[in-house]
């Protein structure tokens, strides 16, 4: 979602920042601004729509100062127009403000300055938090924001600046990423360690409830609650990551990233298969074997493509580890009341690993008391840093808005995880290590499956059309038929369901007409004959079939009206498979439709706000 980044140091501000916004066009955005503080006066440039537009207005009037904050926005409060887009002033233009979060009790801060005289220049919720730093400064910036903060209810991460400040950048983080980057030109303050990776050295994480304050030669946080105690000691980690988006001779981040999959699944495998004892291994659970066996229960928790990979979980650690498993949308847990058994651990899947809903979920599974492990790709990130324990995924920066590689790589964790759990219950060491040989053989079976993309490109000319499709799939393949859906409905804006193939003679079959295509995830496995007779249904009914199905299946040729083919491999790693043409199918009917693939409308990378 909203990214920020600020600098100050001896260079130019504006080319930096605008660089650091350019590397945060991922997360998802609508607008951007810059603010820098020169002479005595506080600049301001902002535009709606992309970067590009911004750097425009920069290259035509550039903002002096080598101290500066800049913002990309995703609209909550208010339309995407530049009158909202960040960064946002107080009435006499002394402080500026970029904000990522949502200020809920921001209708009834308004109407409190509003009575006192106030007029406001934008409908957003963060303008009241430039107004409130102008009526707590008293000569200190970091006491202004941190008396300002203390009166609003919600979640920040946000930087602010003054006039009255100069090289001086203050920012406070409460549910929302922030962290500090040292480097050798200054120091910075972003939301995401990709928009200064490559400039940076070192980072701080900060903690919620924490203010903290840069100039180009010296930091400093302290706890927002007791500004006058001794300043707060933090480790400073390396910067993780190099910060690249380049595309790599591919036409878009999608693309590139689907493509990336044996090697990120390779990537997710290196060094947790142990030959020695036929199981895998995870240097950073944080639970001994002991511990394992005690585990009566898995809850696992996540939104979106993350709560997809999860429900494949649900079946691979029942199958494998005989334990109870349910997977709940994140939003929804938080706020149910759910009983939780003694011995139940809460898994946490999550790509960016700062999902509000995700981490708030963690947060409350931790109050009870319960062990919180999570599966992520961001290192530092606030569910890694929260949960007990977890799994790195290793995939690399994922650009494109709709998630492709951390999806496989989440299920190829479950899939390690389901066999670690299982090989301390039942599972006996040469089933342990027929399912090591089947992991590896998975890297090779992805790269033939991309082989499939002619074939797609066939069904998505034949369908890019049309207004609505059915995916349809039973046991594992049933969560990858709504992650199949997700992705047709994220980027290219065709109205999909995914429904476990059985279930749609409860209803969806009301659905099918000759303009409504049902795609069907049927490689051959234990429920094949089922989903034949489920697809025989559909023809019966004259709506156009498409397979996704094993090799030279002649049986589902007879039937389907177009197959996708996928390599034959084990029933369990099926849903890996099965994930890439519909990918595929997702990416070129984005295409063949004019759609903006890697930023699709509305959407962002990381949800940071409820």
């Amino acid at each position: 979602m909203c990214g920020i980044i600020g600098f100050t140091g001896v260079a130019d501000a504006a080319p930096i920042l605008l660089d650091g916004l350019r590397r945060l066009e991922y997360r998802g955005y609508d607008s951007a601004g810059i603010a820098t503080v020169s002479d005595g006066a506080v600049q301001v440039r902002k535009r709606s729509g992309r970067v590009a537009e911004l750097a425009r207005a920069v290259h035509d009037d550039p903002p002096p100062g080598s101290c500066g904050i800049s913002h990309t926005r995703w609209a909550t409060h208010g339309p995407a127009t530049e009158r909202n887009a960040h960064p946002h002033l107080d009435a006499a233009g002394d402080f500026a403000v970029v904000h990522n979060g949502v200020i809920e009790n921001h209708f009834q801060l308004r109407q409190q300055l509003e009575a006192e005289g106030v007029e406001f220049a934008s409908d957003t919720d963060t303008e009241v938090l430039a107004h409130l730093i102008a009526r707590c400064w008293h000569g200190d910036l970091m006491e202004a924001v941190a008396q300002a903060t203390s009166v609003v209810k919600g979640t920040y991460g946000l930087a602010v600046v003054s006039r009255h400040a100069p090289g001086v950048i203050v920012g406070a983080r409460l549910g929302s990423p922030l962290i500090i980057g040292i480097g050798p030109e200054g120091h910075f303050l972003a939301s995401d360690s990709s928009a200064i990776a490559g400039r940076a050295e070192k980072v701080v994480y900060l903690d919620d409830r924490q203010v903290c304050q840069i100039a180009p030669d010296r930091w400093t946080v302290r706890d927002q609650d007791f500004l006058t105690v001794e300043a707060i000691t933090h480790d400073l980690r390396h910067v993780v990551g190099d910060g690249d988006c380049d595309l790599g001779g591919f036409p878009h981040h999608m693309l590139k990233e689907i493509y990336e999959q044996p090697e990120t699944l390779t990537n997710a495998m290196r060094g947790r298969l142990d030959d020695a004892n036929a199981t895998a291994h995870f240097g950073g659970l944080n639970l001994d074997p002991r511990q394992l066996r005690n585990v009566e229960r898995v809850i696992m928790t996540a939104c979106g493509t993350s709560y997809h990979a999860g429900l494949v979980g649900e079946y691979l650690f029942e199958e494998l580890a005989r334990i109870p498993v349910e997977v709940e949308y994140a939003s929804e847990f938080r706020y149910r009341n759910p009983p939780v058994d003694r011995n139940t651990i809460t898994l946490a899947i999550t790509q960016s690993g700062e999902t509000a809903d995700t981490l708030a979920a963690l947060r409350e599974s931790k109050r009870m008391g319960h062990t919180t492990l999570a599966i992520c790709n961001v290192v530092g990130s606030s569910i890694a840093r929260e949960a007990d324990g977890g799994v790195y995924l290793h995939a690399g920066t994922e650009v494109g808005v709709a998630s492709t590689k951390a999806f496989t790589s989440q299920v190829v964790v479950l899939a390690m995880l389901a066999l670690y759990f299982g090989r301390t219950r039942h599972l006996s060491a040469s089933r342990g290590e027929q399912l090591m040989r089947e992991l590896r053989g998975l890297p090779a079976a992805v790269r033939e499956t991309l082989r499939c993309h002619d074939a797609v490109k066939h069904v998505a000319r034949r369908y890019a059309h049309v207004r609505n499709v059915l995916y349809l799939g039973r046991q594992a393949l049933y969560p990858v038929a709504l992650e199949g859906a997700l992705k047709l409905k994220e980027i290219s804006y065709i109205h999909a369901e995914g429904y476990p193939a059985a279930e749609m003679k409860h209803g969806p079959i009301a659905l099918v007409d000759e303009e409504t295509p049902s795609l069907f995830l049927v490689p051959r496995g234990q429920v094949f004959d089922k989903v034949m007779s489920n697809m025989q249904e559909i023809k019966a009914r004259r709506g156009p079939v498409i397979a996704i199905a094993s090799p030279n299946d002649h049986d589902v040729a007879s039937v389907a009206d177009d197959v996708i083919p996928i390599p034959d491999v084990a029933e369990w790693l099926q849903p890996i498979v099965a994930a890439i043409p519909l990918q595929l199918l997702a990416y070129e009917m984005s295409v063949l439709r004019g759609c903006d693939v890697d930023k699709p409308r509305n959407l962002a990378k990381s949800v940071t706000v409820e």
